[in-house]
C-alpha cells in the first residue's frame, strides 16, 4: 500500500493536489486545508508549498495532535517562507515494499530481536529461489507497480522515469535542459548501484566515447535534485567517532529507491539478470544481479531498522568492506554482509569476524544475508539468514 492509500485510511477530509480542481481551489486559498474536520489529508502538498504554513498555524492555534496528514513525493520548490515544522510536524519516509511486506515467506528471523543485542537462535527454512529474487527485483516494491502484467509493469515504470523528469524534478525547482542527458546519468547511476564509484566516473560513464562529460555542477544539481524527489536514496558511509579505526572511505554506496528502477533504466529483465547482462563499467565483486538483490536487502533492512541509522563500512582500500552497519542510538550496532549466494564460504565472514574483534564492545549480533535455504547461526556467531526469512 503507498503513501496516498495509506493516508487515505485514516483521513476523514481529503486534497488531493495532484487533482486539477483541488489543486486550483487550494491554490487560491490555502487556508481551505485548515478548514476540515477530522483528520485533514493533504496529497501532493509541495504544489502549494503554503499549505505547510496553513497547517503549522493550525497546529499552533491548538489543532489537536493527528489532524493533518501531509503527503508529497518531492521537496518543494520554494517561493515562501516555509517554517521548519520543528516540534509540530513528524516527518515518515515511506520506502517501498520491504521483502517480508511482499508475503513471499513466512518470516522465522526477527530483525528487532538481532538489534536488540540479545543474538537469539537463528532457525528455518526458506523455499525462495534465486531466480525468484530477480523476479522480485523487477516487479518493484511499489504497491501499483508490482501487481502489473509484466507488460504493464515495464510501461508504468518507464512512465514514473518520464514522471522523474518531466513533473517531479521542476516542481522540486530544477530545470532539465537536455532530458537525455538526465537520463543518462540516472542509467549510469544505475549500474553504478552498490558501488562507491565516484560521481566523476558515473558522469563519464553516462557519456561513453564522448568528449562532453557534463560540467561536476549539472551533475552536481542532478544528484541534489533526484536525492529531494526520493529517487537516489544513498547509504552513508559510517565513521563513528567513538572507534579507533582508521582510514575508512567516505564514500557514500549507490543506490535507487527501487532496484526495480535500476533494472528497467538499465534494460534488464530477469533472464538477462540471471544471465549476467548489464551494469558494465563500474568494478564490482560481482554481476548486476548481485548488486541489485544487495539493493533489495538494503531496502528490507532500512524499513526494518525503524529508528536505527543504516551505513556502510569500507576502508579506503576497498580491502574491508561491510555492506550495512545498522547504528542504534546507543552507538551499538549491527554488522550485515549481503552476499547472493546459497553457500557461505569463509571468506564471506572474515570482515564481519574482523570487525568484531576489532570493536567488541559495540558490535551487538553479525549477520550474512544470502539466497541460501535454511537460517542458521555458524559456531563463530554469525547469523546466516536467506532474506525472505528476515522480518520485524
Amino acid at each position: 500500500m503507498g503513501k496516498t492509500a495509506t493516508a487515505q485510511r485514516h483521513a476523514t477530509t481529503s486534497f488531493p493536489l495532484d487533482s486539477p480542481g483541488a489543486y486550483s481551489t487550494v491554490l487560491s486559498d490555502p487556508t481551505l486545508v485548515a478548514t476540515g474536520t477530522g483528520t485533514v489529508f493533504v496529497d501532493e502538498w509541495q504544489r502549494v508549498p503554503s499549505v505547510w504554513n496553513v497547517v503549522k498555524r493550525a497546529v499552533d492555534d491548538g489543532a489537536p495532535s493527528g489532524s493533518f496528514l501531509l503527503a508529497g513525493s518531492a521537496a518543494p520548490k520554494v517561493d515562501v517562507d516555509i517554517h521548519s515544522g520543528a516540534g509540530r510536524i513528524v516527518s515518515l519516509v515511506m520506502r517501498p515494499l520491504s521483502l517480508p511486506e511482499r508475503q513471499l515467506e513466512q518470516p522465522t528471523v526477527s530483525f528487532r530481536r538481532l538489534l536488540s543485542g540479545e543474538r537469539p537462535s537463528i532457525a528455518g527454512s526458506s523455499r525462495v529461489t534465486t531466480a525468484q529474487y530477480a523476479q522480485e527485483i523487477v516487479r518493484s516494491g511499489f504497491p501499483g507497480i508490482r501487481t502489473a502484467s509484466e507488460r504493464a509493469r515495464r510501461l508504468l515504470l518507464d512512465g514514473y522515469i518520464r514522471k522523474i523528469v518531466e513533473r517531479d524534478i521542476p516542481e522540486a525547482g530544477g530545470t532539465v535542459r537536455r532530458p537525455e542527458a538526465l537520463l543518462d546519468w540516472l542509467r549510469a547511476y544505475a549500474a553504478a548501484t552498490a558501488t562507491t564509484a565516484s560521481y566523476a566516473s558515473v558522469a563519464a560513464a553516462a557519456t561513453p566515447g564522448e568528449g562532453g562529460i557534463p560540467a561536476r555542477n549539472t551533475t552536481s544539481s542532478y544528484r541534489e535534485l533526484l536525492r529531494r524527489i526520493f529517487v537516489l536514496d544513498p547509504i552513508p558511509a559510517w565513521l563513528p567517532a567513538f572507534s579507533h579505526l582508521r582510514r575508512l572511505g567516505q564514500a557514500p554506496k549507490h543506490h535507487l529507491v527501487d532496484p526495480a528502477l535500476a533494472a528497467r533504466l538499465l534494460g534488464v529483465g530477469v533472464d538477462g539478470l540471471i544471465r549476467g547482462d548489464g551494469g558494465e563499467g563500474f568494478r564490482r565483486g560481482g554481476t548486476l544481479l548481485g548488486a541489485l538483490f544487495e539493493s533489495l536487502a538494503a531496502q528490507t533492512v532500512r524499513v526494518l531498522a525503524g529508528e536505527g541509522s543504516v551505513f556502510h563500512l569500507r576502508d579506503k582500500n576497498g580491502e574491508r568492506e561491510v555492506d550495512l552497519i545498522v547504528e542504534r542510538p546507543d552507538m551499538r550496532f549491527l554488522a550485515i554482509e549481503v552476499k547472493l549466494s546459497t553457500v557461505v564460504r569463509p571468506q564471506d565472514v572474515r570482515t564481519l569476524n574482523w570487525l568484531e574483534a576489532e570493536l567488541p564492545d559495540r558490535i551487538i549480533d553479525k549477520v550474512l544475508i544470502n539466497t541460501g535455504e535454511l537460517a542458521h547461526r555458524r559456531p563463530d556467531g554469525v547469523a546466516v539468514v536467506p532474506l525472505a526469512l528476515l522480518g520485524r
